[in-house]
C-alpha cells in the first residue's frame, strides 16, 4: 500500500483537498530587474493561509521574494558601500510571511558585552548576540535556527542593533536571498605580462654612489629573473662588462669602504 505524501497528510489534517503543488520557477522567472521587489501591489488577501507544512510555506515565501537588491548607501568617513538594511529586509519579508502564515519568533537571546575605543578616543559599547529563532508554519509545525549579530553604539542601543543584525542575517540567509547583482565571475580580464626592464636602464642606478648595497642586491636579483645578468654594457670606466658582474663588483667595492 502506498504511503500518503506529506502534502496529502497535510490536506487530510486540514479537511480539504490536496493543495496545488508549488510550481518550480523557470530561469526566466528568476530574472530581477528592479533592486527591490514591489510590495505595493502585493495582495495579502483576507483568507487564512493555506494549511501546508512549514517547509513548503517557507518555500513559497522565497519564491515570492526572489531577490532584494543592495539599494542603500553607506558613505561616512571615507568608507562607501551599498548594503541591504534591516528595515528594507523586514519590509519585504513582512507581508509575504504574513500571507503564507509564517511566524518568526525569537526564543532565546544570549548577549555578550565589551568596550571598544574609537579613533577619537571615545568609548563604544559592543554587543554580540546569539539568537535562537523558531520558524512556525500555518499548521503549527516549526523548526529552529540560530544567527549571530554584532553592533557598536556610544549610548544604549548596541543590544537592539545587534538583534536587528541577527534578524536580517536570519531572513537573508534562510531565504537564500540574492541581490541580483552581476556575478563577479561574469567579467574576465586577462592579465598582460609586465614589460621587462632593459639591462641598460639600470646603469645610472648602479653607478650612483647613493644606491644602497641592499638595492644593488635587488637589482642583481631582478637581472637574474629576467635572464639579463650576462648582458654586456659599458661600465663606469668605459669598458664592456656583463651587467651582473658589474653589480657584484660595485657592491663589493662599496661594502669594503
Amino acid at each position: 500500500m502506498t504511503q500518503p505524501t506529506l502534502a496529502e497528510r497535510a490536506a487530510t489534517k486540514a479537511g480539504r483537498a490536496e493543495p496545488t503543488p508549488v510550481p518550480i520557477p523557470s530561469a526566466a522567472d528568476n530574472e530581477q530587474t528592479a533592486p527591490l521587489p514591489d510590495m505595493s501591489q502585493y495582495d495579502l488577501g483576507n483568507d487564512d493561509p493555506e494549511m501546508i507544512p512549514v517547509h513548503l510555506a517557507w518555500l513559497r515565501v522565497r519564491r515570492d521574494i526572489r531577490a532584494i537588491g543592495k539599494g542603500e548607501l553607506y558613505n561616512q568617513s571615507g568608507t562607501r558601500f551599498n548594503f541591504r538594511g534591516v528595515d528594507t529586509v523586514v519590509n519585504v519579508f513582512g507581508p509575504v510571511t504574513l500571507k503564507h502564515g509564517i511566524n518568526v519568533i525569537p526564543l532565546t537571546v544570549e548577549a555578550e558585552y565589551g568596550e571598544k575605543n574609537t579613533k577619537s578616543g571615545s568609548k563604544m559599547r559592543e554587543c554580540t548576540v546569539l539568537t535562537t529563532w523558531q520558524i512556525m508554519g500555518p499548521m503549527g509545525d516549526s523548526f529552529t535556527v540560530q544567527t549571530r549579530g554584532e553592533a557598536l553604539d556610544t549610548a544604549d542601543k548596541s543590544t537592539t542593533k545587534s538583534q536587528s543584525v541577527a534578524l536580517r542575517t536570519l531572513l537573508l540567509t534562510l531565504g537564500l536571498t540574492p541581490t541580483s547583482d552581476p556575478d563577479p565571475d561574469s567579467s574576465y580580464i586577462e592579465r598582460g605580462e609586465a614589460p621587462v626592464r632593459p639591462a641598460g636602464s639600470y646603469l645610472d642606478e648602479i653607478t650612483d654612489p647613493t644606491t644602497s648595497i641592499g638595492r644593488l642586491r635587488q637589482i642583481h636579483h631582478e637581472l637574474q629573473q629576467s635572464r639579463q645578468a650576462n648582458a654586456l654594457v659599458t661600465n663606469e670606466v668605459g669598458d664592456e662588462e656583463a651587467i651582473g658582474v658589474m653589480v657584484v663588483r660595485i657592491g663589493k667595492e662599496r661594502a669594503a669602504t
